[in-house]
């Protein structure tokens, strides 16, 4: 055989042998499935769930579910465990931290597809969602990251993207074979804050005092983008879902939070941003509005880890209000009334004696 056929027997050797492993490599992604792309869990496999990009769209349209968490890092606290045991839905979760509406409307797009497996299994009974009036002035077309298209869209050609990825392999699928221990998919995403960390003292050692503002926010100024984020990321699955309740909660974020507003000077552009959102939300039969602001745990900075991230007990104790009613809102009345309390409790807070302390 001449050198020139020997090395044209090799090329193809090698090109075979290298389809060969690209195969494989995409058939065991295909079985596993860690990101949950093509299938539901297999029995007795240790996923690592701990990716919210990439995983909650496999999640949401694969697993068996009647209820999700949607929101951002205010919702990792929460196990599922608790919404089973108190309310009797079988609930998942589909956080993404620091979530713009625009993220909302890309998990939920998935979780009401009646095309997916999830939907074909059963109807979804409950939305709990937690409005973050912050983020209400985003772009509506504007994600917080960037996300692997991928695994969103039904688009399976662009899908070597997940079949021959690394980490997949060795992150998803090897490491947890190797250790054999997955994640608790009741507490999925919780933060990495230890019991220790709640403290005053962690709080204000790490806050950030935001830079005072001269010019006052004008008081409607954020209300056309709320309206925007709204009516084109939130409320269409509310009327196109009659019959799924939707719990829409503002979560208890600590006083703290009000000192940047005061900072920033948009007290009363914020205010009526809750006004607004309320009023809105209310319209609707399939609505369960809770704020949760005026709890007298936003006082004491030992129930946070930072201005607005607070402990798991307070994540237990919302779902309890989910069934209890505690914290509800019925009306454009009774929220009037809720957020002159939370005015009356800004007012009456020593902010001055927080922020001068050494700490």
């Amino acid at each position: 055989m001449d050198k020139k056929n020997r090395f044209r027997k090799q090329f193809i050797v090698l090109i075979v042998l290298v389809l060969a492993a690209f195969s494989i490599c995409s058939a065991v992604v295909i079985y596993v499935d860690p990101f949950f792309h093509y299938h539901a869990p297999l029995k007795g496999f240790p996923y690592v769930v701990d990716n919210q990009l990439s995983q909650n769209p496999g999640m949401a349209k694969n697993m068996e579910y009647e209820g999700c968490i949607i929101g951002s890092s205010m919702t990792v606290n929460f196990d599922t465990d608790d919404f089973k045991e108190l309310l009797n839905v079988n609930t998942i979760k589909l956080s993404y931290s620091g979530a713009y509406p625009k993220d909302d409307y890309n998990i939920l797009s998935i979780v009401f597809d009646k095309d997916t497996y999830a939907r074909k299994n059963g109807d979804v009974k409950a939305v709990f969602f937690a409005m973050d009036i912050p983020t209400m002035t985003a772009d509506i077309k504007t994600t917080k990251y960037p996300l692997p298209e991928y695994l969103y869209d039904k688009n399976y050609l662009n899908d070597v993207k997940y079949l021959l990825n690394k980490d997949v392999l060795l992150q998803y699928i090897m490491r947890p074979m190797i250790q054999g221990q997955g994640s608790d998919l009741s507490e999925i995403y919780a933060s990495w804050w230890t019991p220790d960390y709640y403290n005053i003292q962690w709080v204000m050692h790490n806050y950030d005092e935001p830079e005072y503002v001269e010019k006052e926010t004008a008081a409607d100024a954020f209300l056309p983008q709320t309206k925007e984020n709204l009516e084109v990321n939130i409320l269409p699955f509310v009327e196109n879902n009659p019959d799924t309740q939707f719990y829409f909660f503002f979560p208890p974020y600590s006083i703290l939070y009000w000192h940047n507003v005061m900072q920033e000077n948009t007290f009363e552009a914020t205010f009526n941003q809750y006004s607004y959102v309320a009023d809105r939300l209310l319209e609707y039969d399939n609505v369960h509005l809770f704020y949760f602001q005026t709890m007298p745990e936003i006082l004491d900075l030992n129930n946070y880890a930072d201005y607005s991230h607070y402990k798991p007990d307070i994540n237990r104790f919302m779902v309890e209000c989910f069934k209890d009613g505690s914290y509800e809102i019925h009306s454009s009345e009774e929220m009037k009334s809720e957020l002159g309390k939370m005015r009356d409790m800004i007012a009456a807070f020593d902010f001055d004696e927080l922020i001068n302390k050494e700490w």
